[in-house]
C-alpha cells in the first residue's frame, strides 16, 4: 500500500505547486503603476504564451507601445523590454486570483517603478 500511496502523494503535490502558475493567463490586463519618481500612469498589458513557460508582452501605456518578453517559474514571472534606448527589466508576483504584482526598472536607474495588473 505504501509503494502505491508514494506516487500518488508526489502527483498531488507538483499538481498543488503549479496552482498559482495556471492563474496566469494569454489576454489582456489592466495595469496600473506608478513611476520610479513616484508619478501614477495606467493602460493595458496584452500576455500571449509563446512557449511552456515564455511569454510575448505588450504594454500600452498613454499611447506608448512597449514590447517585451517574459519567463514564468511557479508564482512569479520574470519581464525584459526595449524603453526607447534602455533596457528595462520587472519581476511579478502571480496572485491565485491571476493579478500580478511586481516592481520594474530600467538599466542604468537608481530608481524602482510598481505595477499592478489585473485580468
Amino acid at each position: 500500500m505504501l509503494r502505491r500511496s508514494i506516487p500518488l502523494a508526489f502527483m498531488v503535490c507538483l499538481v498543488f505547486a503549479a496552482l498559482p502558475a495556471l492563474a496566469q493567463r494569454t489576454g489582456v490586463y489592466s495595469l496600473s503603476g506608478t513611476n520610479p519618481d513616484g508619478s501614477a500612469y495606467g493602460g493595458e498589458v496584452a500576455m500571449q504564451q509563446v512557449g511552456l513557460v515564455s511569454w510575448r508582452v505588450i504594454w500600452s501605456v498613454e499611447g506608448e507601445r512597449i514590447e517585451g518578453i517574459g519567463m514564468s517559474s511557479g508564482n512569479v514571472m520574470a519581464v525584459m523590454y526595449q524603453l526607447g534606448q534602455r533596457t528595462g527589466m520587472g519581476i511579478f508576483n502571480i496572485e491565485a486570483n491571476g493579478t500580478m504584482i511586481g516592481q520594474w526598472t530600467v538599466l542604468g536607474s537608481s530608481g524602482i517603478g510598481t505595477e499592478t495588473l489585473t485580468p
